[in-house]
């Protein structure tokens, strides 16, 4: 008796999972048409020099991170994203006092950064993404060499659009 309960249980139990679930499934939630993506020179519209090269290489990374999309070059892709940095605001959001001196200074920094995107399919009137607006900001303090800060917050800030453009393209269907 023993056995044959352990049979059946063994039966059930392997037919449960083999049976299908309710539709879920792991992996890309991509329009299934397109397989490749590739990103076009980025315009930078404002003075910070570093954003438009950064913004490409980050783009570049999440596409490969989030491996919905293979990322390749423009004559081959399936999809282009064409992007461009028009607005990079940099504000004070705490202040210091110095009694040596008798001044105020920002000591804490916020940089917020505005891209416009859109993406294209080649051969096809209607965008895949129409264009879009995407803003990432992010705080830095300002130590010993301020430079290093704000680039660090740049790339932070563009690390966010670019999760928000990834997001817009692997679920624009």
């Amino acid at each position: 008796m023993n056995l044959f309960r352990f049979f059946f249980l063994t039966v059930i139990a392997s037919t449960a999972l083999l049976l299908p679930g309710c539709g879920y499934h792991l992996g890309s939630i991509a329009h299934p048409q397109i397989k490749t993506v590739a990103i076009a020179e980025v315009k930078n519209e404002t003075y910070e020099v570093l954003a438009a090269s950064l913004l490409r290489s980050i783009l570049a990374e999440r596409f490969q991170f989030d491996n919905s999309l293979k990322l390749t070059s423009i004559e081959k892709a399936d999809c282009i994203v064409y992007a461009r940095v028009i607005n990079v605001a940099n504000s004070g959001i705490s202040w210091n006092f110095n009694s040596k001196v008798e001044d105020f200074r920002a000591n804490e920094y916020q940089l917020t950064v505005t891209v416009q995107y859109t993406v294209l399919m080649p051969g096809r009137a209607q965008p895949l993404v129409p264009q879009s607006t995407a803003v990432g900001s992010c705080l830095y303090l300002f130590a010993l060499d301020p430079a290093i800060g704000r680039v660090g917050a740049l790339k932070q800030a563009l690390l966010r659009i670019s999760n928000q453009i990834v997001s817009a393209t692997t679920e624009a269907w």
